[in-house]
């Protein structure tokens, strides 16, 4: 395969460098994938991958072990010379998570527990106990 060849763009938002190691890690592991570029941009890095498969199963695991808002789109790239098909590029988007399990936090004068962190937040109210959800929006 060519060196810049590339099916999608992983992109990392807020990262901290254990989630860099991370991403790193399996990208070793994995001798069928490479990396055609790393680019740092404003709020995170860029890396574009050689598999869309590899890239979705990636931010699959990086919310599982984290916590944080994963979005995964495609875009029309191409159509195959032969076949007629549609070829895309996907785009991999994980933003970490301000908040980990067990960080207390303040919303609306009430604090509460993360319980954990992944599409949504799950927290325990620390007065009465009762759990609740919330968007990252009603975390800032």
């Amino acid at each position: 395969m060519h060196p810049q060849y590339f099916e999608g763009t992983l992109q990392l938002r807020n990262p901290d460098p254990e989630v860099v190691d991370f991403v790193r890690k399996q990208i070793k592991k994995n001798r069928h994938v490479f990396v055609a570029k790393e680019s740092r941009v404003r709020g995170g890095i860029d890396i574009q991958l050689s598999s869309q498969k590899f890239m979705q199963q990636l931010g699959k695991k990086l919310q599982q072990s984290f916590g944080g808002d994963l979005k995964i789109s495609r875009k029309l790239y191409s159509r195959h010379r032969q076949t007629g098909k549609n070829i895309y590029r996907v785009n991999v988007m994980f933003r970490l998570s301000p908040v980990r399990k067990g960080d207390v936090v303040e919303i609306n004068g009430d604090r509460y527990e993360v319980l954990s962190a992944g599409k949504k937040v799950f927290a325990k109210d620390l007065d009465s106990g009762k759990k609740k959800e919330f968007s990252y929006d009603d975390l800032r």
